[in-house]
């Protein structure tokens, strides 16, 4: 890539600001007549290789298609049918067509390509970044980063060793309506603050019975399992019901969860692993919606579970909830709350980041402890966070930007311990009044009990039959916060990491 003049990137950097700045609205509202003028010329762009082309990846092409500073030239999914799809989208943004790839090692060394921005499956971020960056590309990388701990930490080491930006895909932190409730909350807004709420109260339907279902014909089986070992497909919906299976995603804790776990941390200002995790929950409910007692569907993470996290004088609870819920409401008053998004608890009010219910990620607001509304923040889109990478990739200045690989890895990895003392624990199957006596001794600011009570009215509100499927407690996990290990756990701490498939295997953080 040639440089652009010093006159260009001021330029650019003004349109990066004016994009930024159209913050209520979404990225297709922003004039196509900006992205389309063409003061940058094509030798100056910067490459792009996109890596996912199914949903997710339709939002990376809707920018990075459209911003005058890049270009997309390759596009890789094992699906040579969604891949086409995509690269007839993006031709008809920007006006050249991106070459389709299956394996991504096909184009990573393709000298054009400074950019490599990720919107795969779960299990395949961590080793797109890494393999990326050791091509000496520039990574954004979407949500979670990492499939397990290993992963996240073996990225760090990777962007830190080749001097790469990486970029997490937590738009929440380049939002002035998020920007604008931490500062405040940071600047004693609502008094001093310990503890942080995590909502994901997201409607998840059941994902149809387990079975033995075909591979695709256009999908290469083999490139899409990647680091996982090869197995049967047991889900009726090939794509994205994924997500629901823990062999290669993390369910809604760690899929929608790392935005609310990273603006948790961000409200209490706590950047390294908690002391501590439990987590209980179950799948629940299916057979209910089903309208069948034995219906099991191929799904096996927790549709609802609670995590708690102890940092010691600060504390974070993460609520997951897939059945149809109403918002949590603040204590104080009703229709001040939200479905998916954090409330932190403040000795003097409460900041809530996507309040007013939904999932209103560009509007938060904070309220005394009466319900008075103090101040309301405004403003955000995705756009913006795409921007901010471009920005900190022209400047070759990763302290630009708003979610490093590490600030991904942690938050990523508030998931991957809650998930991990679930899983550890989903036979142990308790009564709601072992669950009440157990919760007693543990740690926590939150009021164990009540949210516990919440959880099982919420549970019966839908049908769920506590006694016949009862939920699962799991154990109390105790971290080495120094090595990011578990304490006297071997069993846990070998869901740290996977067994990795040759050659797709990420390596340990050394050895990157």
């Amino acid at each position: 890539m040639s440089k652009m003049s010093r006159r260009r990137f001021f330029e650019d950097s003004l349109f990066a600001t004016f994009a930024a700045g159209a913050a209520a609205a979404s990225l297709s509202a922003i004039p196509q007549t900006l992205f389309a003028e063409d003061k940058v010329a094509a030798s100056d762009r910067l490459g792009v290789l996109l890596v996912g082309a199914g949903g997710r990846g339709g939002d990376h092409l809707n920018f990075f298609a459209r911003d005058k500073r890049t270009e997309i030239r390759f596009v890789c999914d094992p699906d040579s049918a969604s891949v086409e799809r995509r690269c007839t989208d993006i031709e008809k943004i920007q006006g050249t067509r991106p070459k389709a790839v299956a394996d991504m090692r096909e184009a990573l060394g393709d000298k054009s390509i400074d950019i490599v921005t990720c919107a795969a499956t779960n299990h395949w971020h961590s080793l797109t970044g890494i393999w990326a960056i050791q091509a000496e590309k520039h990574c954004y990388i979407e949500k979670p980063v990492s499939y397990n701990v290993h992963e996240g930490k073996a990225l760090v080491a990777a962007a830190k060793k080749y001097k790469r930006i990486v970029q997490t895909g937590t738009q929440c932190r380049s939002m002035p309506a998020n920007m604008g409730i931490v500062k405040f909350v940071h600047d004693g807004g609502i008094g001093k603050v310990n503890f942080a709420r995590g909502l994901c109260y997201k409607r998840r339907p059941a994902i149809g019975p387990k079975g033995d279902y075909p591979v695709p014909a256009n999908v290469n089986y083999d490139l899409w399992s990647g680091p996982a070992q090869i197995r049967p497909v047991t889900r009726r919906n090939f794509h994205y019901d994924w997500h629901w299976q823990r062999y290669y995603g993390n369910g809604d804790l760690g899929n929608q969860g790392p935005h609310q776990t990273d603006i948790a941390r961000w409200f209490l200002g706590v950047d390294r692993f908690p002391l501590s995790v439990i987590s209980y929950g179950g799948r629940l409910g299916y057979d209910v919606e089903k309208k069948d007692p034995d219906y099991v569907d191929a799904g096996d993470v927790a549709n609802t579970e609670v995590s708690i996290y102890d940092y010691g004088d600060k504390c974070i609870v993460f609520e997951t909830r897939g059945l149809a819920t109403p918002n949590l409401d603040i204590p104080v008053s009703e229709g001040l709350g939200t479905q998916v998004g954090v409330i932190a608890y403040g000795k003097n009010g409460y900041a809530i980041q996507g309040a007013a219910g939904g999932q209103r990620y560009d509007y938060s607001a904070a309220y005394d402890l009466d319900g008075k509304l103090l101040q309301e923040f405004r403003g955000g889109n995705d756009a913006m966070h795409y921007g901010n990478f471009i920005d900190a990739v022209l400047a070759n200045d990763p302290t630009m930007l708003n979610a490093d690989a590490r600030c991904g890895a942690l938050s990523a990895a508030v998931s991957h311990l809650g998930n991990i003392s679930y899983y550890l624990g989903e036979n142990n199957k308790v009564s709601i009044d072992e669950l009440k006596k157990a919760l007693e001794s543990v740690k926590s600011l939150d009021d164990n009990a009540a949210t516990l009570a919440r959880t099982v009215e919420h549970l019966e509100t839908n049908g769920v039959d506590l006694k016949r499927t009862p939920l699962a407690l799991g154990p109390m996990l105790e971290i080495d916060v120094d090595n990011e290990v578990f304490i006297n756990n071997a069993e846990a701490n070998a869901m740290l990491t996977r067994d990795y498939r040759a050659p797709y295997i990420v390596p340990a953080p050394e050895n990157v």
